[in-house]
């Protein structure tokens, strides 16, 4: 007999085998580790002779796989701290000043270039690109998100993945082209996991949010989910009952904008029943623009 030969099943076992490396691939790319790309499974061989030392009851300890030791120690806690994961500042800040950075963009593209310089917010440590804006800057409309998610990170932009095609088809339902809006967030860089990002990450990108919103001066401002109306609003309720009520958001100490929190359409892919009150909301928001319209 053949002791190399296959036996019955060893396939189907392997297959099942590279499904689960396979899930466990994806699950660390969203989480935000990055996997090395799976490999075809070696060759059957016969298994290697057997140490000869083995018989002496010799023991020998053979050194750890490098791969395997990071694999092992990459999701735990301690590591994903020790690589900037879920890190807030320190009690004295950022050392860089980002008030000042952020005061002296005289415009969108030194804006930008100064959020490339910065680095003040830990998110940027574990991010793969700077996601800032996409859309028209000269928008009457603005719509600001949370924060990146992978397919936004991935692209360098807003809004892309699931819940940004979402929110175009919400645009488009009230007469606004998606490519005409301007579309940005209030973090810069994808929050590891897709987690919510702290109050240190939102104060770290709040001097660059409000220079982006002064500079691009929209006409109206659309707050998407809770920790953007919360924010940028100071509120303190929550998206439940901020959504749908028009507040004015400050500019200065003589200027302000009007400002309507929303569902983010993220909320929505998960509780599709709320979107007859995210379409009064769009509907308000049309309404808005046509009294704008009118006006002029």
């Amino acid at each position: 007999m053949n002791p190399t030969v296959d036996r019955p099943g060893d396939d189907a076992r392997e297959t099942a085998r590279q499904r689960a490396l396979r899930s466990l691939n994806d699950w660390w790319a969203l989480v935000g580790i990055e996997p090395e790309p799976l490999k075809a499974p070696a060759s059957r061989r016969a298994p290697p002779a057997a140490d000869p030392r083995a018989s002496t009851g010799s023991v020998t300890a053979s050194a750890p796989n490098p791969r395997e030791t990071t694999g092992r120690s990459a999701v735990t806690p301690q590591a994903a701290r020790a690589a900037g994961y879920a890190r807030d500042h320190g009690a004295d800040g950022p050392a860089q000043d980002g008030r000042a950075m952020a005061a002296a963009a005289n415009d969108l593209d030194g804006l930008k270039a100064a959020l490339e310089a910065f680095e003040g917010c830990a998110l940027k440590h574990t991010a793969r690109n700077l996601v800032f804006s996409r859309g028209d800057p000269a928008s009457p409309v603005m719509v600001i998100g949370e924060g990146p998610g992978r397919d936004e990170d991935a692209q360098g932009a807003p809004f892309v993945g699931r819940s940004g095609q979402l929110l175009d088809r919400m645009l488009a339902a009230i007469g606004l082209d998606p490519a005409q809006v301007y579309v940005s967030n209030v973090v810069f860089w994808r929050p590891p996991g897709n987690r919510k990002p702290t109050d240190a990450e939102i104060e770290a990108c709040r001097p660059f949010v409000e220079r982006h919103i002064a500079l691009a001066q929209p006409k109206l401002l659309v707050f998407a989910g809770g920790i953007a109306a919360q924010s940028l609003l100071r509120a303190k309720a929550g998206i439940m009952s901020l959504r749908g009520r028009w507040a004015e958001y400050r500019v200065s100490e003589s200027e302000t904008i009007a400002a309507l929190p929303v569902f983010h359409p993220a909320f929505l892919l998960r509780r599709p029943a709320e979107k007859a009150k995210a379409w009064r909301d769009m509907i308000s928001v049309q309404k808005r623009l046509e009294a704008l319209d009118a006006a002029r």
